[in-house]
């Protein structure tokens, strides 16, 4: 073996090494992944069951008021989506989208829309209206006192 041998076999070799290195860390990450959502978690219950539509009498973060929640649309408050389907009617949705997680960014014509891969959700109830999302926005639970919607 000669001495240039030696030498492709070694940067070889460490160039599999950091790249396993690299993947591995990367997949670390990515399960790790952070998460800028400030301790507000979004409710597993069904549509409707963390909804509410008039006075409640819950604890929460005030995050909007009714009047910024227009009536057939909807206003993304951090890691939520408020809507108002119907007038006085308020739901919450998750806002990261079911396919790959992306950050809804708009809602019209009576969608919540992601930018990634273009998946549309209902604004009423959260279901999905174009994928390739599958599965629909996870509802958040609020309520609503007064003219304050609060996390519940």
């Amino acid at each position: 073996m000669t001495g240039t041998q030696g030498t492709a076999r070694t940067v070889a070799r460490r160039t599999v090494v950091a790249a396993v290195g690299g993947a591995g860390l990367s997949v670390a990450l990515t399960a790790c992944g952070g998460s800028d959502d400030s301790g507000q978690s979004v409710s597993d219950k069904p549509a409707g069951e963390g909804a509410a539509s008039g006075g409640g009498t819950g604890g929460g973060t005030v995050i909007a008021k009714t009047t910024d929640i227009p009536e057939g649309g909807g206003k993304i408050v951090g890691d939520v989506v408020i809507t108002q389907p119907v007038a006085g009617e308020f739901k919450a949705f998750s806002s990261k989208c079911t396919h790959q997680g992306c950050a809804v960014t708009a809602i019209s014509d009576g969608t919540i829309n992601c930018p990634c891969h273009n998946s549309r959700f209902d604004a009423a109830d959260g279901s999905v209206k174009a994928g390739p999302a599958t599965k629909p926005l996870p509802s958040a639970a609020i309520t609503v006192e007064g003219d304050s919607i609060k996390l519940a």
